[in-house]
């Protein structure tokens, strides 16, 4: 339990830092959760607290902004997500959201990062924070392999080019590697593993695009050790607990 002090300062005796505790909870990244720490925005059991070592109990009672922050316990899903689906858990527009087809959980869960509404595809979704913002930093590069069916057959130079990066709308867009799996020369397309460390928006579609070669249908099928293996588009599971601290252990090496 924290232990608030008549001066004010905090005794900490318990588990976690308020920090991890925030983001866990989803609300927000663990560094902006420091932020608002120290912008006292943040109470421990109605006392305001600024310090980041601080560390709470899952008994204590956290404010962040005026809100109660809920106590749930955090979870780990993988969805196989369908084409023309929005990667968000609302839409103003009424079209479908990836958390329509995970029904039965309870807790408030949001995807991390998205995939493209015509993309289909592995998609993780979690109200773990912490989590979430280690895997969608860019510098905890986990591969991320796509295969991609595009319009025309570009040459091995022009592939090579991928490796280097292609500049579109100042954005240098690249591969860390590619696999070509299938080219029918009668209809003249082609069928691309590329291999991304870091995934901007509309990556693969932008950097193809780039070259001349539009992409007519894409879709992730590894995330890190994740597979889509025995799932169907909608299908959807928990993550193992092996599997989220292999995840862990490969964002953080």
């Amino acid at each position: 339990m924290v232990k608030i002090m008549k001066n004010g300062d905090i005794m900490t005796n318990s588990l976690e830092r308020l920090q991890k505790v925030i983001a866990q909870s989803g609300v927000t990244s663990r560094r902006k959760a420091e932020r608002l720490i120290v912008d006292g925005k943040v109470k421990v059991n109605s006392k305001v607290v600024n310090e980041l070592g601080t560390k709470v109990t899952p008994s204590d009672d956290i404010e962040v902004n005026g809100v109660l922050l809920e106590k749930e316990e955090p979870v780990y899903y993988m969805l196989y997500k369908p084409r023309g689906v929005i990667s968000s858990i609302s839409d103003d527009k009424g079209r479908k959201v990836v958390t329509d087809y995970l029904g039965e959980v309870s807790e408030r869960i949001y995807p991390i990062g998205r995939l493209d509404y015509d993309s289909s595809g592995i998609l993780l979704l979690t109200n773990d924070g912490d989590f979430a913002n280690l895997l969608m930093h860019p510098k905890h590069g986990v591969d991320k392999v796509y295969v991609a069916k595009i319009k025309g057959i570009p040459s091995k130079s022009e592939l090579n080019n991928l490796k280097k990066g292609v500049k579109v709308d100042n954005d240098l867009l690249k591969v860390i590697g590619y696999n070509i799996l299938e080219v029918d020369r009668q209809k003249t397309t082609m069928i691309l593993e590329l291999t991304l460390h870091e995934g901007k928006n509309r990556h693969i579609r932008r950097m193809m695009e780039g070259i001349g070669y539009p992409v007519s249908k894409l879709k992730r099928e590894k995330y890190g050790l994740l597979t889509l293996h025995g799932m169907q588009p909608g299908n959807y599971r928990p993550l193992t607990p092996h599997e989220i601290k292999k995840m862990r252990h490969l964002a953080e090496n």
